[in-house]
């Protein structure tokens, strides 16, 4: 496929082109403070956001300077980039295995066995390490709070820790598999918006997720001072297997459409097995999980549209240059300077734009281009760029309150929002880790 012709890097800058971008986050953002007024669940939920893009793609071909079916081919190619569809085919297998995994017992099974390994005296770790494998393996942290937050409340009274702390325990491990684990959509959007392997992008990952992980471990293990006895738990092991597998092949290197395909088949073969599970049943959880990626599916087409006609008509230009001149005035020599304040650069951008979209995989698919367009000229490496656009999305998405994981745990612990949010210690924890290590890690030429 050939690129789009909205990518020309020659196009002259326009603030107007930006327009159609704030229309589409005034909307979405209006609608959520409004609804939140109002006292309704799920806020900044209830407009959907593939209806919000709709009245901004249509400012962004109003805009346009070509003729309109020229400005509606380009629209097109965008949608049609190489990029956009490769993101939204893995998005579906990604739904696919985790509906079929999850129908045929493997997070039940996952949560029983984490729950057999925690010691009485570190609840609050052990359910960090239990939401973040499950999280890791599944590559949702709305899916893992949904499976391990009832748990945790359970357990949360018996052994009298308080909910919020209980809370936070989940959430923080929910939000560090989402960002580490391979079939995350956030690291589905940021590896191929930055064109990089995932197994690399993993592995950059580690460098920031492993010492803020060690310390949220530390800090939840001298905060909890409460116990409780575990019942026995019935441990099926066959049906943590699919996880274990996909982790493996996809650290390992094997390609992901593979690496998911393998998963949804032994997830299935492994339900036939081990419970009274059919072909129809499985064919229909794959549909279902299908149906589960749809809004971000779409989204992701019509923002890769939006994005080629911006781009096209000099929006993403003008943020470019605007970012430029921020890294000048902060780089105060042309040596590794640049690239740590181009690092800065993406975190920034991808950190207000979470902010106001509440969706870390929205803010990354709305600011992939700009950061591919200062890597590149900044010397910074795909990897590293995808790694930050995650990690600074994650640590942003754990620390709004009209984040969908902060309203979902709100809504099982019966706890406010803001008081989930100032529990997710490991974001805060992350933030520090990972400015840290882009301010004073050494680079390699």
């Amino acid at each position: 496929m050939t690129k789009p012709a909205a990518s020309n890097p020659s196009q002259t800058a326009s603030f107007i082109a930006l327009l159609p971008l704030f229309v589409f986050l005034t909307l979405f953002i209006g609608a959520g403070v409004y609804f939140q007024s109002q006292g309704v669940d799920y806020a900044f939920y209830q407009l959907p956001s593939v209806i919000a893009i709709l009245p901004a793609i249509i400012l962004a071909l109003l805009l346009s300077k070509q003729k309109l079916n020229t400005a509606i081919e380009t629209f097109i190619e965008g949608i049609g980039h190489s990029n956009i569809i490769a993101m939204c085919l893995i998005y579906l297998l990604a739904g696919a295995f985790a509906s079929v995994a999850k129908a045929t017992g493997g997070v039940d099974a996952t949560v029983a066995l984490g729950l057999s390994l925690i010691p009485s005296d570190l609840l609050l770790p052990g359910f960090f390490v239990i939401a973040a494998f499950i999280a890791t393996a599944m590559g949702t942290s709305m899916g893992t709070i949904a499976a391990v937050a009832p748990v945790a409340l359970g357990v949360a009274d018996q052994a009298q820790i308080d909910y919020a702390l209980m809370a936070g325990a989940v959430m923080s491990g929910a939000l560090f598999g989402d960002n580490l684990s391979i079939i995350s959509d956030t690291t589905i959007a940021a590896t191929r918006t930055q064109g990089c392997e995932m197994k690399d992008k993993f592995r950059e990952n580690l460098v920031f997720a492993i010492p803020a992980s060690l310390i949220t471990l530390v800090a939840f293990g001298l905060a909890g001072d409460g116990q409780a006895a575990i019942a026995p738990q019935q441990i099926e092991f066959i049906k943590v297997i699919p996880y274990l597998t996909i982790l493996f092949l996809a650290v390992a290197g094997l390609n992901v459409f593979v690496v998911l395909t393998l998963g949804i088949i032994l997830a299935g073969v492994t339900g036939m097995a081990a419970a009274d599970y059919n072909t129809i049943q499985f064919g229909n959880d794959i549909y279902t999980g299908f149906t589960n990626m749809q809004e971000i599916f779409i989204l992701s087409m019509l923002v890769g549209g939006l994005a080629a006609l911006m781009q096209q008509q000099g929006g993403l230009t003008f943020v470019n240059n605007q970012v430029e001149n921020l890294i000048s005035r902060f780089s105060k020599s042309k040596g590794d300077a640049s690239p740590r304040a181009a690092e800065l650069g993406m975190a920034g951008i991808v950190a207000i734009t979470n902010t106001c979209v509440a969706n870390n995989t929205v803010s990354i698919v709305v600011t992939g281009e700009i950061a591919k367009d200062l890597a590149k000229k900044h010397g910074v490496n795909p990897k590293r760029a995808a790694s930050v656009l995650d990690i600074f999305a994650c640590i942003v998405q754990g620390l709004i309150p009209h984040g969908a994981q902060a309203l979902l745990i709100a809504s099982v612990f019966t706890i406010s929002p803001i008081t989930a949010v100032l529990n997710a210690w490991y974001c805060m924890i992350l933030a520090v880790v990972a400015v840290t290590i882009v301010i004073f890690r050494k680079r390699t030429v």
